[in-house]
């Protein structure tokens, strides 16, 4: 039995088609690359988050700013977080490297630079603090749903004890 494809004009049509198939898949290999490789870089892009407060009451002790990345922990472990001197009753912090998401920052002013946030016995704090987006609690500390943002590029917060 003998193959058509060893016919002259078959052999010749194959050869003329395949480098043309093949060029077109190539290419669509390549473009599909650089998108999934485009995608994986846009996910990973980062951010700065200035926190900037205002109204200080002192120029004593430090700031403790905290910066979180889910409800679940909002107030009680920071993602990031830091302390900073206060001058002019003013204090400015920036998180770098914070990729894209949902965020939300707390402050505490920490006049006898003990550590903490001081409370009296009922446990309400005698220590200035504050949220992002000026959150304030009823009964209780603020929560996350009135403190939350998203970041989706460099972002300036904006605190006023």
């Amino acid at each position: 039995m003998t193959s058509v494809f060893k016919t002259q004009a078959c052999t010749g049509y194959l050869y003329q088609t395949k480098p043309k198939t093949m060029n077109i898949l190539l290419k669509l290999i390549v473009i599909t690359v650089i998108n999934v490789l485009s995608f994986q870089l846009e996910s990973q892009e980062t951010h700065a988050i200035t926190v900037s407060v205002e109204g200080v009451s002192s120029n004593k002790g430090q700031m403790f700013i905290a910066l979180y990345n889910a409800e679940t922990r909002f107030l009680e472990s920071s993602y990031k977080g830091t302390a900073s001197a206060i001058e002019n009753n003013k204090c400015v912090v920036t998180f770098n490297d914070i990729p894209k998401g949902v965020y939300a920052v707390s402050i505490f002013h920490d006049e006898n630079s003990n550590g903490k946030l001081d409370t009296n016995f009922l446990g309400i704090p005698k220590e200035d603090y504050g949220c992002s987006n000026n959150a304030k609690g009823f009964m209780g500390p603020p929560e996350w749903s009135d403190a939350k943002f998203e970041l989706k590029a460099n972002k300036t917060i904006n605190i006023s004890l």
